[in-house]
């Protein structure tokens, strides 16, 4: 089935409960997405689903919701499960379960993922969870642990499989699965149908419904669209700065609850913009009232929800600020399409989380458009700014009628003061500032920590996205601590299990510890977390720094441990992520020039393998190191035995 013309109707059409209705009420959601109008009643009627839609249109929603309205209250085994190829998508998972359930008392719903200790895992487990979401190969341990207690699992969801899949995740699902009671529920979402999630579907899934998505939105020329990676902390001082510097006629700024719009209305008005709310609450009179002020310049700044902002067409509209990002991309093109309407130029900004780079690029791919990056006005541009307005408040002053008065004032308390005009001048400045200081003082730039690495480095191809010809990572770390298991082949572009052989053509076996072995030691080569190039090329890389941090061989730790906890620390992609080198009692890593101080210091206290990082930049004058020669102009290898025999070249295995 095609939903891509779906009538959508009301969520009250779709079959859900009250206390779900007035859920979605409160958040702000006003009518389905298509995969949600075509989804959930089959999942309401218990039937099995295959979707296939891009991120960002609306999946969480088609399958929390109908997993909440049939969840057995007080039952403190997990009754649903939901599987997921990343720890931010766990955590945005269960962030929307929880939101969605605020109407359900006792709702207890558990993230799991690697990187994260098992203590607090454990003990939410033993306290009992209606839901649990999580990455597979954390899933997978706590299986084996016998932790997670599956016996009265009901629904179960395969988020994003095809990224599980091109992750090297799906051997795990597929032990997952078989651990899973034979009577439950499944739902499959994936953007795309490869061969081995068409095998899953038709092995597991019992007479499924099949929807398919296609994207209705198109490419919005008129509207420069820039984003800026901010953390929570400092949206409002953010925004107050693109106020303050950037020129616009009107704006509206969007939020995602009632309670935020009227919070943040009345935080700019304390600021002295000319703003006010409107939500879900308002009568039709009321907003209409605000709308005419908008339009009539009495007003400057809307801060609304996606539905009070339905249908709002003013002229005057010059900017539309995400101040939240919206939930799905059919949101996100809704809320900017009420600027540069009727052939005008509009402006678009969105404030990204670092979490939340997953829906920037969905968005990127639904409105076939680069978002770029903005930089926040400078101190000195808003102080410029700042005494620009006041200079014309003195010259409208100076323009008014009875100056003839006020001189005379002047003149009279000067004279009988004693009191230069200058001065009086300058107080009379300071009483029409009020307690708002005229400039901002010189502080750090407002630019979020971890947004150091630029995206427009990054390859794209036509939708955002690397093309999929590409080099694949060797080893991509999951959340879940485990590696990618699967490279893709150059030959047949087919992923393909990459592993060393001997010379027999087996694989090679791991030493006994404690056996001693004739054989020069096994080596195997790590090559960048991101793209391959010629070992020549990487050596003159100028754009990595080589860092050293205090684990290594002897503390049990592999590649895919650094390479997972710094790209989830740090919120670094792996691909930014260099060669590693693991030694006997440290690990070298090459990471992008640059990195933040702050961010540093954060990871210092990071822990791998119950050992903290300590990670400070490689100075090959320091220490027993001093003779190595640099890290980057020499092969980068993991040393599996350390015999003192010559090394073996690293040689792959035919794909079985």
């Amino acid at each position: 089935m095609s939903a891509t013309d779906l009538e959508t109707g009301t969520f009250r059409d779709l079959g859900l409960p009250d206390s779900l209705l007035a859920t979605l009420t409160t958040v702000g959601y006003e009518a389905p997405s298509p995969i949600q109008a075509a989804t959930i009643p089959p999942l309401l009627a218990g039937r099995d689903v295959v979707g296939q839609a891009q991120t960002g249109t609306g999946k969480t929603a088609a399958f929390a919701l109908p997993i909440l309205a049939r969840l057995t209250p007080g039952s403190r085994k997990p009754q649903a499960m939901v599987l997921t190829p990343t720890r931010e998508l766990a955590i945005q998972v269960a962030e929307a379960f929880q939101r969605y359930a605020h109407g359900i008392p006792g709702f207890q719903v558990l993230p799991i993922y690697g990187g994260q200790s098992y203590g607090p895992q454990l003990s939410a487990l033993k306290r009992g969870v209606q839901v649990v979401v999580g990455t597979p190969g954390r899933l997978l341990d706590h299986l084996d642990r016998r932790s997670l207690d599956l016996s009265e699992l009901k629904y179960l969801v395969l988020d994003e499989a095809d990224e599980m899949l091109r992750m090297g995740f799906i051997d795990d699902v597929e032990k997952i699965l078989g651990a899973t009671p034979t009577g439950r529920q499944i739902a499959l979402f994936s953007a795309t149908m490869p061969a081995p999630i068409r095998r899953i579907a038709k092995t597991h899934l019992k007479d499924p419904k099949e929807v398919t998505i296609t994207s209705k939105t198109s490419t919005l020329v008129s509207t420069r669209q820039r984003y800026w990676m901010v953390s929570g902390v400092h949206k409002l001082d953010a925004l107050t700065r693109i106020l303050e510097a950037e020129p616009f006629d009107a704006m509206i700024v969007f939020a995602r609850t009632k309670q935020a719009t009227e919070e943040l209305a009345e935080k700019l008005s304390a600021r002295g913009f000319n703003a006010a709310a409107i939500n879900g609450d308002l009568a039709q009179a009321q907003r209409e009232r605000a709308i005419a002020r908008l339009r009539d310049g009495q007003l400057d700044i809307l801060v609304a929800t996606d539905v009070a902002a339905r249908g709002l067409d003013v002229e005057r509209i010059s900017h539309v600020l995400n101040y939240d990002i919206p939930y799905d991309t059919e949101s996100y093109v809704h809320r900017i399409g009420r600027t540069g309407r009727a052939g005008r130029s509009g402006e678009a900004i969105l404030f990204v989380a670092p979490r939340e780079r997953g829906m920037l690029h969905a968005i990127e791919r639904a409105t076939r458009q680069p978002i770029t990056p903005m930089e926040l006005p400078s101190v000195d541009k808003v102080n410029d700014r700042r005494l620009e307005k006041f200079r014309d408040r003195i010259d409208a002053a100076l323009s008014g009628d009875a100056q003839d008065q006020f001189r005379q004032l002047i003149e009279d308390y000067e004279r009988e003061r004693n009191v230069p005009a200058i001065e009086i001048a300058t107080a009379l400045a300071r009483a029409l500032q009020g307690d708002e200081p005229l400039l901002l003082k010189a502080d750090p730039p407002l630019r979020a920590a971890r947004d150091y690495a630029p995206r427009d480095t990054r390859e794209s191809g036509p939708h955002g996205r690397r093309d999929a010809g590409r080099p694949a990572r060797f080893e991509r770390s999951n959340d879940a601590g485990k590696p990618a298991r699967f490279e893709r082949s150059h030959h047949t572009g087919k992923p393909s299990r990459v592993e060393r052989s001997n010379d027999a053509g087996r694989p090679t076996r791991p030493e006994s510890q404690g056996e001693a072995s004739d054989r020069p030691p096994r080596v195997e080569r790590f090559p960048d977390a991101g793209e391959r190039a010629p070992r020549a090329a990487r050596a003159a890389d100028s754009d990595k720094e080589t860092y050293r941090v205090a684990v290594g061989r002897e503390h049990g730790v592999l590649p895919k441990h650094i390479v997972g906890a710094i790209a989830n620390e740090a919120g670094l992609d792996a691909q930014h992520i260099g060669r590693i080198e693991i030694e006997e009692s440290s690990t070298f890593v090459d990471l992008p020039r640059g990195m933040p101080d702050d961010l540093i210091s954060h990871l210092k206290s990071v822990r791998i393998c119950g050992k903290p990082l300590r990670i400070e930049k490689f100075d090959p004058s320091r220490g027993a190191h001093d003779s190595r020669p640099d890290a980057r102009t020499r092969p980068y290898v993991k040393r599996v035995a350390d015999t003192g025999a010559a090394k073996r070249p690293f040689k792959p295995r035919t794909p079985r």
